[in-house]
């Protein structure tokens, strides 16, 4: 069974920085799209970041410049480097892999950016 575990959330102030990763185990990492998601108390969970198997980036035009995502295929391993954090940033942070046609999810790591 697929597994993707997030770890480096936490609670920080606004301006500070954090470093998200997640690790997969049991499919192919190479060969996905890997992404992170939030989604913030009582909204709908968006796209904050895509990688590819390639390394082509995308991010929400919202969070573009603060945000950068990465990988290191020979850990298995997707980061979310996040910088100048925000109170609105707030929000369980998921990652997620896309493989074929294929969905699989972590558990989630709580953010929390105090003002």
């Amino acid at each position: 069974q697929v597994q993707l575990v997030e770890s480096g959330g936490g609670l920080v102030q606004a301006g500070e920085s954090l470093r998200l990763s997640c690790t997969a185990s049991r499919i192919t990492f190479g060969a996905c799209t890997m992404a992170w998601y939030r989604q913030a108390p009582g909204k709908q969970r968006e796209l904050v970041a895509t990688i590819t198997s390639g390394g082509t980036t995308n991010y929400a035009d919202s969070l573009k410049g603060r945000f950068t995502i990465s990988r290191v295929n020979t850990k298995n391993t997707v980061y979310l480097q996040m910088n100048n954090l925000r109170p609105e940033d707030t929000a369980v942070y998921y990652c997620n892999a896309h493989l074929f046609l294929n969905d699989y999810w972590g558990q989630g790591t709580q953010v929390t950016v105090s003002s």
